[in-house]
């Protein structure tokens, strides 16, 4: 059974970079894990405690908890190689 993907997005609030994040990591996410991702997005203004919790230094950012290793990209998620590269894929 293939590995499931625990992603979190951090964005700030309905910006277009946020909103251009969201659209992105989406579209990767369907196309390359399929069924078999779970992505959650936490806009840091509406929960600002998770900036210091998880060491966030720039929004637009992207967790992958699950499988390891533990890995954070930053940025809208447009490159798709770098994204993939950092989902391991």
């Amino acid at each position: 059974m293939p590995e499931q993907y625990i992603l979190k997005l951090y964005v700030t609030g309905t910006t277009p970079n946020s909103l251009r994040s969201i659209a992105n990591i989406k579209a990767i996410c369907e196309a390359y894990l399929e069924g078999r991702y779970q992505l959650e997005v936490h806009d840091l203004y509406q929960e600002p405690e998770l900036i210091r919790r998880h060491h966030l230094i720039a929004a637009p950012t992207l967790i992958k908890e699950h499988p390891l290793p533990y890995r954070k990209l930053i940025g809208d998620m447009s490159d798709t190689d770098r994204v993939l590269a950092g989902l391991g894929l």
